[in-house]
C-alpha cells in the first residue's frame, strides 16, 4: 500500500448550495487531517460540513458541522482526523459565496 500526503480538495462553492469538496477514489482509504474554512467577507457567515458514506443522499445524521459561524475575514481550522473509505464524500455548504474550503490528508491505495 502506498501513502500519498496531499491537498485532497479546494473550492469556493456557490452560496446556499451543497457542493462536494472531496470524494474518496475507488480502492482507496483516506485519513483527513484537517479542513480549513476561510470567510473572505466583512461579515460573519455560516457553513455546513457533512460526510456521506458511499455517496448516499444527504441526511441530517451526516452533518459534522451545521450552520457554524465564521467571523468576518477569519478562518476556522478543523483538526478532524477522520477516516473515510472508497466512495465516501465530504460535502460542504456556505451561506455566502465568499467562503472557501481546503481539505488535507493522506490517501492510501
Amino acid at each position: 500500500m502506498a501513502d500519498s500526503f496531499k491537498v485532497l480538495g479546494q473550492l469556493a462553492p456557490s452560496a446556499t448550495t451543497n457542493t462536494d469538496l472531496y470524494s474518496v477514489p475507488e480502492d482507496t482509504q483516506t485519513t483527513v487531517s484537517s479542513i480549513v474554512v476561510c470567510n473572505q467577507t466583512g461579515s460573519a457567515v455560516t457553513f455546513r460540513l457533512a460526510v456521506r458514506p458511499m455517496g448516499a443522499a444527504i441526511e441530517q445524521k451526516q452533518y459534522i458541522y451545521y450552520d457554524k459561524s465564521v467571523a468576518a475575514n477569519d478562518s476556522a481550522f478543523l483538526i478532524i482526523g477522520m477516516t473515510l473509505s472508497d466512495d465516501d464524500v465530504v460535502t460542504v455548504y456556505a451561506s455566502s459565496g465568499s467562503m472557501s474550503f481546503s481539505i488535507f490528508g493522506v490517501e492510501t491505495s
